[in-house]
């Protein structure tokens, strides 16, 4: 019987080979891998905290989750802008408080008009916070010390911090950590926090 010539429509069974099997299982350890690494570094060098109150609106949100990484004020001192994790006075009977910092150790941080000045000079600030209607005990100039930071609410007006006298200059041993990732909010996002 004679061959029939042109296209034929069937296909080759593919037979899984050794290298196939090796190449699965190699990126599923990759993957696996991966993930436990992330893990471990997540929890050696973070920490989740929940954000409790407004005071932080609209940067955080009330109840929204903050993960907090603890590694980076080790390497690191706080700079100007950071969101930072403390415990008011080192009091480990209290929650964490997530506020802003605005001045450094050494300078010099005084709330006249509803505005931060600091070392006499007015703090540029982004228009979006409010005027500060309370100056509490930054109403006279505080000269912070060589580990202290003056840390505000980005609701100004709805924040306790260091313009209250029972949270003051908040002592660099007192810092937790930085604020780094947000989860969830009333948007709905999820993101680095800014």
């Amino acid at each position: 019987m004679a061959k029939r010539k042109g296209l034929t429509f069937y296909e080759k069974k593919q037979k899984i080979s050794k290298e196939m099997i090796h190449e699965i299982f190699s990126t599923l350890f990759y993957c696996f891998a991966a993930i436990l690494l992330a893990c471990v570094i997540v929890f050696s060098f973070g920490m989740k905290i929940s954000m409790i109150g407004v005071s932080m609106t609209p940067s955080l949100y009330n109840g929204q989750e903050v993960l907090i990484n603890r590694f980076a004020y080790k390497l690191f001192s706080p700079k100007r802008g950071d969101i930072i994790a403390f415990l008011p006075n080192g009091n480990t009977n209290s929650h964490y408080y997530l506020k802003r910092v605005i001045g450094l150790p050494g300078e010099k941080v005084q709330i006249i008009g509803g505005y931060v000045y600091i070392d006499g000079e007015l703090l540029e600030e982004d228009e979006s916070y409010d005027k500060i209607a309370d100056a509490g005990i930054a109403e006279t100039e505080i000269r912070l010390g060589t580990d202290e930071y003056f840390v505000l609410g980005d609701n100004r007006n709805m924040s306790e911090d260091s313009r209250s006298g029972n949270i003051g200059p908040v002592n660099r041993d007192n810092i937790t950590g930085k604020a780094w990732f947000h989860m969830g909010c009333e948007e709905e996002t999820m993101g680095f926090v800014k």
